[in-house]
């Protein structure tokens, strides 16, 4: 990581909008995406007993990933197409897929949904990590291809390589980077970690 890039773009984030993501410019845009509805709604869709109705846990999936906005408009209709026509043994293997995922294995977890979304040619880095991070705004992290791979390059983020197919290994250790990051700036450019990835990509956007 180059922390001189890094507290470089902190300094001008923060000339421009002071107190960070607290600047009334910040704050009007976590309200257009609705992050604090979004994350309520995904922690009261995805609690742990409604993993008992896998029907219940597909809806729910179909809900999140439509009513976000950080989901690309073509990949929301095509999901909801691919969950609607599983046969049952696979809508309870997603929804298997996603209780891990949430709730203790996660590289299982991923990798089960992973092996679905192929199936449907749905393999994409937004659709698997949206729910994990609504659910857990302040660990998990949303991979947007376009930023993940400006952040590599231009914070030199050499022990990554990034690929469009998901994969757990890059997961985990850009999730990890992701968390280091952010203790390196003032706390008010992370209230969640979108939040900080979207203050990397709007540093990205003015360099």
């Amino acid at each position: 990581m180059n922390l001189k890039k890094l507290k470089n773009a902190e300094k001008t984030f923060m000339k421009l909008y002071p107190g960070g993501f607290n600047h009334p410019d910040m704050a009007a845009i976590a309200r257009k995406h609705k992050v604090d509805e979004m994350t309520r709604l995904t922690q009261e869709s995805f609690a742990k007993k409604n993993f008992r109705d896998h029907r219940t846990i597909i809806k729910n999936m179909i809900k999140i990933i439509s009513r976000s906005s950080m989901v690309s408009l073509f990949e929301k209709p095509k999901f909801k197409r691919f969950a609607d026509s599983l046969f049952i043994k696979d809508r309870e293997l997603l929804v298997s897929g996603l209780k891990k995922q949430l709730y203790g294995k996660e590289q299982e977890g991923f990798e089960i949904l992973l092996d679905i979304l192929k199936r449907g040619k749905l393999a994409k880095w937004s659709l698997i990590t949206i729910c994990p991070n609504y659910f857990r705004p302040q660990f998990e992290v949303f991979v947007k291809p376009t930023t993940a791979k400006g952040v590599i390059e231009f914070f030199e983020l050499k022990s990554l390589q990034y690929k469009p197919t998901p994969a757990w290994d890059f997961y985990e250790e850009y999730r990890a980077i992701i968390n280091e990051m952010k203790t390196k700036v003032d706390p008010s450019l992370s209230p969640s970690n979108a939040a900080f990835c979207g203050f990397l990509m709007m540093s990205l956007e003015s360099r």
